[in-house]
């Protein structure tokens, strides 16, 4: 089963990428959230554009990639888990769950360390936000995320169906809270009780530093209650809240090639307002 997964492993992450997608968008189209001033053929072929870009890096980068690095810990017996000889029904959900809270570690450092935040700061860039700002992702970002992952599944030694759910976890509940979609406040209230929800995760795009440095996680809301990181709601309302930074409100910042330069570039302001 683990050779059969990883020899489709691209195809079904591909799958369930493109269909979590025209779902979100569907919805956001029918129900959105908070109107939008910039049109999405101004903003979705940066968008979709880094999204290609990054995935062609991993690949050609990282051939192996997480999927890979787990069958080879499975072979040699590498990280705590096969140390340990941990049956697949505890392994693979202690995976998941371990793997998303070093995800939510790693998105508060690269919030906190300047270096990483000038690579980070690109996805909090977008003029809008929707379902497309989920994915996207200065390139440099998505390689260093993807070695700190390889590292911390060799670690573990998380089985390689753990590895492949929680992927498909991330891309989908990325996708799904950066959406700009309406739901009913009770259903909002039951679901960020285990999932992080788009009117959650919005706060964290506010233009308000004390609100994006909160709400921290992708997946499971459970690590932003436990370690001291989650805001109910922004200050000014969901409907009255500032997003992006102030820093790259130029239109032309929407541009591919502006936005890979991003990190380099200061124009006259500090990294982060603190």
């Amino acid at each position: 089963m683990t050779e059969t997964l990883l020899a489709y492993e691209p195809q079904i992450r591909a799958g369930i990428f493109a269909g979590m997608l025209l779902v979100m968008m569907l919805w956001e189209v029918l129900a959105p959230r908070r109107p939008q001033v910039i049109p999405r053929r101004r903003r979705w072929p940066a968008n979709l554009g880094i999204v290609i870009l990054n995935a062609i890096l991993l690949r050609l980068i990282f051939p192996i990639a997480a999927m890979g690095m787990a069958v080879a810990a499975e072979v040699h017996g590498w990280g705590l888990l096969n140390q340990f000889g941990t049956g697949p029904s505890i392994a693979i959900p202690l995976s998941v769950l371990l793997l998303d809270l070093a995800i939510y570690l790693q998105h508060r450092l690269f919030h906190a360390v300047p270096l990483l935040w000038r690579l980070h700061r690109m996805h909090h860039a977008d003029l809008e936000l929707d379902v497309t700002t989920g994915a996207r992702f200065h390139p440099v970002e998505i390689l260093l995320s993807m070695l700190i992952k390889i590292a911390l599944v060799a670690a573990l030694g998380a089985p390689a169906v753990a590895v492949l759910l929680f992927e498909i976890l991330l891309n989908a509940t990325a996708m799904f809270n950066h959406s700009n979609v309406a739901m009913p406040t009770l259903l909002d209230r039951l679901l960020r009780r285990v999932l992080v929800t788009p009117d959650m995760h919005r706060v964290h795009h506010s233009v308000v530093p004390a609100e994006t440095d909160s709400n921290f996680g992708f997946n499971l809301s459970l690590w932003d209650r436990l370690l001291g990181t989650y805001r109910a709601e922004p200050a000014a309302g969901q409907l009255g809240m500032t997003i992006v930074l102030e820093l790259f409100r130029d239109p032309q910042e929407l541009r591919l090639d502006r936005m890979l330069l991003q990190p380099l570039r200061d124009d006259g302001a500090p990294a982060r307002k603190d």
